[in-house]
């Protein structure tokens, strides 16, 4: 398996995994209250906050466990990156534009961080998604 797939993997393991526990503390709280008025503030920034210093740890291990490989990156992984990042941040202008949307209607600042937040997520999430498809049954630049 390339280093580089290997970095895509756990992006989307981190990704997926962090937005399912922030999801599951803030559901977890609104139980008493309604979900709009349930506090996020924490949780958003520590979800944040961990699955980054989680993403560096991996990069880490990654890197160190494959010494030889980590810096070598051929035309393929190149290409495979910048289609993954382009795919993957679609998701964040569509966040940018719901969130802009959303604080024009005067929406709860709880609706418009979590749409914000979902669409980082999700553009992580697909853009890694789709370097492990590419890795995995090939990549064909069009």
């Amino acid at each position: 398996m390339a280093v580089e797939e290997k970095r895509a993997w756990s992006m989307l393991v981190i990704a997926a995994g962090s937005y399912a526990v922030y999801l599951w503390v803030v559901l977890g709280r609104s139980t008493t209250v309604e979900l709009s008025r349930a506090p996020y503030v924490e949780a958003l920034l520590w979800t944040i906050g961990l699955s980054i210093a989680a993403s560096i740890v991996s990069h880490t291990v990654i890197a160190a466990s494959t010494a030889r490989e980590s810096n070598v990156k051929d035309q393929r992984d190149r290409e495979i990156h910048r289609f993954g990042e382009y795919v993957g941040q679609g998701f964040v202008v569509v966040g940018g534009i719901v969130g802009l949307v959303l604080a024009m209607a005067e929406a709860e600042p709880f609706w418009i961080a979590n749409a914000i937040f979902l669409a980082f997520v999700l553009s992580s999430v697909l853009g890694s998604a789709v370097k492990v498809i590419s890795y995995r049954f090939g990549f064909h630049p069009w």
